[in-house]
């Protein structure tokens, strides 16, 4: 499916072994992460479950309350506080959060790949910028590859998350400066700078707060992000990646905003969405949409 000729891509990662989409239905879907089994909520599953032997053993089921997020997890089974998981060479720290996540999308893996390539292709040295970073896992893949990064998030704990991650990962020392910061506002101050980055990572969140009480909207507050972001691309920069969640928007409508703020931009867009392959029936679950840009 990760076909690069193509200009609107599905993409599927099948490299994990500490995650799996066991199986859906009935507006739920049951995962494996690392050594326990989840039930979530999932909209998206309108059908039925495929195996329903499967879910018996599942340790922890979140409850959804009023709000987008909000709601609270049922134990089953005890488990951890936190366990640790791994994809490739990254390892990291999940738990069950005051919200639905566990501290990783495992369907952003096949980003995690795809930067950590051009990175390595550039064979130079690379200055990287990830807004909205959450648990760093795409700020560990670039400074992996050889990349220096600024790790931007108005969470201190997701900042601290992200920290103790680059302990497991065994990056200390690399090259990463962690912000707790709004977003917007910080990029704004790197453009008084003269500071430039050849590669930008976004995860905009549909809403949410910075650390000062700023108010973050999605469809009101994007573009000028984006627009922020193209004042701070260096003279030959290399990438762009920006993945959107609850949003009501396609990919298309997505990649024609990228494309209308990146204006003067060579290179290759693409447009698409993440997806998740079941275990069970192997049916598809679209989780997010995506805009990626290579030069």
């Amino acid at each position: 499916m990760n076909d690069e000729k193509k200009d609107t891509l599905e993409l599927l990662s099948s490299e994990w072994v500490d995650y799996a989409l066991l199986d859906s239905g009935s507006g739920r879907k049951l995962e494996q992460y690392g050594e326990y089994r989840f039930i979530r909520p999932e909209a998206q599953a309108i059908w039925q479950p495929a195996d329903d032997s499967l879910w018996k053993n599942a340790d922890a089921l979140f409850i959804p309350q009023r709000s987008e997020s909000g709601g609270y997890w049922k134990l089953t089974h005890p488990i951890k506080k936190s366990w640790q998981m791994h994809y490739k060479d990254l390892n990291f720290k999940a738990e069950t959060t005051g919200g639905r996540h566990l501290g990783i999308f495992p369907e952003q893996a096949v980003h995690w790949d795809w930067i950590a390539e051009v990175i390595q292709a550039a064979n130079l040295p690379v200055q990287v910028l990830n807004l909205f970073g959450y648990t760093g896992l795409a700020t560990l893949a670039s400074a992996k590859a050889g990349a220096q990064v600024t790790h931007v998030d108005a969470s201190k704990k997701a900042v601290r998350w992200a920290k103790e991650n680059q302990h497991l990962s065994g990056l200390d020392g690399y090259p990463i400066r962690w912000i707790v910061d709004d977003a917007l506002k910080y990029i704004k101050r790197e453009i008084k700078r003269g500071v430039t980055y050849d590669g930008i990572i976004l995860d905009p969140p549909r809403f949410g707060r910075g650390p000062g009480g700023e108010t973050w909207k999605f469809f009101d507050l994007l573009p000028p992000l984006l627009s922020a972001c193209r004042s701070v691309l260096s003279e030959l920069p290399l990438f762009i990646v920006i993945t959107a969640y609850a949003v009501p928007m396609s990919a298309i409508s997505l990649k024609s905003v990228v494309q209308e703020k990146m204006a003067g931009l060579a290179g290759k867009y693409q447009a698409g969405e993440l997806i998740l392959r079941e275990e069970s029936a192997q049916r598809l679950i679209s989780t997010a949409i995506f805009v990626r840009w290579r030069a």
